[in-house]
């Protein structure tokens, strides 16, 4: 996603190749991608334990604060998987609450092919996903060092005033598909990559530390600034959903802006720029 700290950008060479993307920004790419792979399908397992999210301090029989819930009802014609989103109830039979071969179905929130481990093992999912979540947070943690010792962050990822003059250019290019390949990111990318990377990722980390019990003990009042252990998780869930939104977007931009350039910038660190003549301050997708 971003550089840093072992090397700085070589110029570009007569056939407009440039070396963009450093070993420390493919390495931490793709342990970024791989943990947040795990975290979200052990995530799932672990929400299907409880399959239901509340907003406050507390959850039970005699509340109502629940804003989701997935589960599986008998009716008249069988069994059907329900969600229930702010109070709105919808079937969700063959996806949510109940999946699995239509002979023998299987009542859970998160279907099957959705979960590490694929059956309902809470144990292990919790083992897989606190092993990335530190793998994830140690990644991070001294990728924001590096890069702020180094001037990264400010250099290439810090919008500055003209970034944002280019602003409204940018979104009407992206939503003609008009791509422009240069070194720099352009201001979207910098603002999609700020708001993952400063935001969401540290949100995802912070609600996850004030759903633990140890850290309960240690900090008390993190729950506490988040409006509760039950809020934190409903919060930790709704981030996990906008960085799987992220990444589809995500996706789909390599896709539309040249994904041959695009993943040999993250595999080998070299992008092919426009031609001098139609070169342009902005990047690609």
């Amino acid at each position: 996603m971003a550089q840093a700290a072992d090397e700085r950008p070589a110029p570009a060479s007569d056939d407009g190749l440039v070396y963009r993307q450093t070993r420390w920004t493919r390495l931490t790419h793709w342990l970024w991608a791989l943990s947040l792979f795990f975290l979200l399908l052990s995530g799932l397992q672990i929400f299907n334990a409880h399959p239901a999210l509340y907003i406050g301090k507390q959850s039970g029989f005699s509340f109502s604060n629940d804003v989701l819930v997935i589960g599986a009802d008998d009716s008249a014609t069988g069994t059907v998987g329900y969600t229930t989103i702010l109070g709105n109830r919808f079937n969700t039979t063959g996806v949510l609450g109940l999946s699995g071969p239509t002979d023998n179905p299987s009542a859970r929130a998160f279907p099957a092919w959705a979960t590490i481990p694929s059956g309902q093992d809470l144990a292990t999912g919790r083992v897989v996903h606190f092993f990335f979540a530190w793998l994830l947070s140690g990644t991070l943690l001294v990728w924001l060092v590096a890069s702020a010792i180094n001037g990264h962050l400010r250099r290439d990822l810090a919008p500055g005033v003209d970034d944002l003059r280019r602003l409204p250019k940018d979104i009407a290019d992206h939503a003609r598909l008009r791509f422009h390949h240069s070194r720099d990111y352009n201001t979207l990318q910098k603002l999609a990559y700020g708001g993952v990377l400063f935001v969401l990722l540290p949100l995802m980390i912070v609600t996850g530390l004030a759903m633990s019990p140890s850290m309960n003990a240690a900090v008390p009042f993190l729950a506490d600034l988040l409006g509760g252990r039950q809020t934190a998780r409903t919060i930790h869930f709704v981030t996990m959903v906008l960085l799987v939104g992220f990444f589809i977007v995500h996706m789909l931009m390599i896709l539309a802006a040249g994904p041959i350039n695009e993943l040999r910038s993250i595999i080998t660190g070299w992008y092919l720029t426009d031609p001098p003549a139609n070169d342009h301050p902005e990047g690609s997708a």
